[in-house]
């Protein structure tokens, strides 16, 4: 049999997987067996040439480790300091140093010459990520000639963004060394193709003119999803419902409306609180009658730019409690830590509106989690932004534009006074979405894809002249 092989920035730990996608890769590794191949989490003095393998759960998995300078540059610097933002439309927010490229670049060829010695020449090899857009190029030059695939978690960015990422060129020639690029939304897909069609920026300076190559490699949509009836169980296990019970008795009567997200400037937080104090102010009648809860533990705080939006939130969330809250009541809570699945199902059940408005996102598999544990008698409403790739699928949530805080207001009103029968159509809608495109199926269907038997030779978009 065909063995897989997982490539990705981090490898899973011990204990049981954290979210639906691990867990879906587990499955597929252990029906076709393989192994999953990344960073161990470890930083050394030196590079180190050669993979060590562990069995972690049951899964086969070789890592790597990498140098303090290295892994800075790759990880912080390139990857979430230039690409991150980029990608997310965020130009403002990118921090441009040329040496991290280097690192980049050295990192992904470490991990393609650890990589080299493992692979056989059956093997179909499954590379997750912004941080390893190279590794196909990185492996192709050593001699690599197996299927290799690559999904981008996160967004495509428009092509204006993209010619204002530096080294750009390479990084869509790296992009054509892979046969499949998976992308989460049709947007994205369409970004890629518009670069494909059109990829003469306004200046001719730098590398003469270039062909890129895309003949050979597919480009398309593959909606990640969760798994809605695990989440279902699961909102009704005993942690799930202990949750549950403890919220009731806080909440006393009120309705809860929830947001869950790493604390990240492209989940729109900030935009998000202005809107629930747009509500409070506007419609007194829900004062004392709701609640917000907003999770979000922080995440690459050694980053600049997630220390300043924690500190925006900080702010805001003290100016609404200053604003509207009562001896006796609050009108927000705002947790800086994560909570377990269980617990986060039973606080999705519990909400009455789930609050998802990033300003640009993937797929966001909030919005998947909070459709998934909701009671089919008495569910609560969606409240999505336009803008993650959850709307392609998720129509029938109330859909917002999360920069018109004016509208989100509106939306909130209206989930909160949405009649019964309304709120049992749209979730039905929603529920039907989400087992369509949930977790197992979408990587089955990239891997059904990729492999060998399914490889085709026609291409898929025309070659292209690139002007550097």
């Amino acid at each position: 049999m065909t063995r897989l092989i997982v490539v990705s920035n981090r490898t899973p730990g011990k204990g049981p997987a954290a979210g639906g996608l691990a867990v879906a890769l587990r499955k597929t590794l252990a029906e076709r067996e393989g192994f999953w191949f990344g960073w161990s989490g470890k930083l050394v003095e030196k590079p180190q040439p050669a993979a060590a393998f562990e069995d972690i759960d049951g899964l086969s998995v070789a890592q790597i480790d990498l140098t303090k300078d290295d892994h800075h540059a790759y990880y912080a610097g390139f990857s979430n300091s230039i690409l991150w933002p980029s990608f997310h439309l965020r130009l403002d927010l990118a921090t441009i140093e040329a040496h991290w490229y280097e690192g980049y670049r050295r990192v992904n060829a470490q991990f393609a010459q650890a990589l080299l010695p493992l692979i056989k020449p059956d093997d179909v090899i499954w590379v997750h990520d912004y941080h390893l857009i190279p590794l196909a190029s990185e492996l192709r030059n050593l001699g690599v000639r197996n299927r290799i695939g690559f999904y981008l978690h996160i967004p495509f960015p428009t092509i204006d963004t993209l010619f204002a990422i530096p080294h750009h060129h390479d990084l869509m020639r790296d992009l054509s060394r892979y046969d499949l690029v998976g992308m989460q939304a049709q947007r994205d897909v369409t970004a890629f193709t518009e670069f494909a069609e059109h990829q003469s920026p306004s200046s001719l300076s730098g590398d003469p003119l270039q062909w890129v190559d895309f003949s050979r490699t597919e480009i398309a949509c593959f909606p990640i999803g969760s798994d809605p009836d695990a989440f279902a169980r699961l909102a009704v296990s005993p942690a799930a419902t202990k949750m549950v019970k403890r919220m009731e008795r806080a909440m006393d009567g009120q309705k809860l409306i929830l947001g869950v997200d790493r604390l990240d400037y492209s989940k729109g937080l900030p935009q998000r609180v202005e809107a629930y104090e747009k509500l409070l102010a506007n419609d007194s009648r829900f004062r004392r009658n709701v609640h917000m809860l907003q999770v979000a533990p922080p995440s690459r705080d050694s980053i600049k730019e997630y220390r300043e939006i924690s500190e925006t939130l900080d702010a805001m969330c003290g100016r609404v409690i200053g604003r509207f809250a009562e001896p006796d009541w609050s009108p927000l809570t705002y947790v800086k830590r994560a909570y377990g699945q269980a617990s986060l199902a039973g606080l999705y059940r519990l909400a009455k509106v789930g609050l998802v408005t990033p300003l640009r996102d993937g797929m966001n598999l909030v919005a998947h989690e909070y459709v998934g544990a909701q009671d089919p008698a008495d569910p609560g409403v969606l409240v999505l932004s336009r803008f993650a790739g959850a709307a392609e699928i998720f129509d029938t949530a109330i859909l917002v534009n999360p920069f018109d805080t004016d509208e989100t207001a509106e939306a909130l009103r209206m989930a909160l006074d949405m009649p019964l029968d309304e709120r049992i159509a749209r979730w039905q809608a929603l529920m039907s979405a989400a087992r369509r495109h949930n977790v197992e199926d979408w990587s089955k269907s990239f891997i059904d894809r990729l492999a060998p038997a399914n490889a085709s030779n026609s291409p898929t978009t025309r070659d292209i002249l690139y002007v550097a």
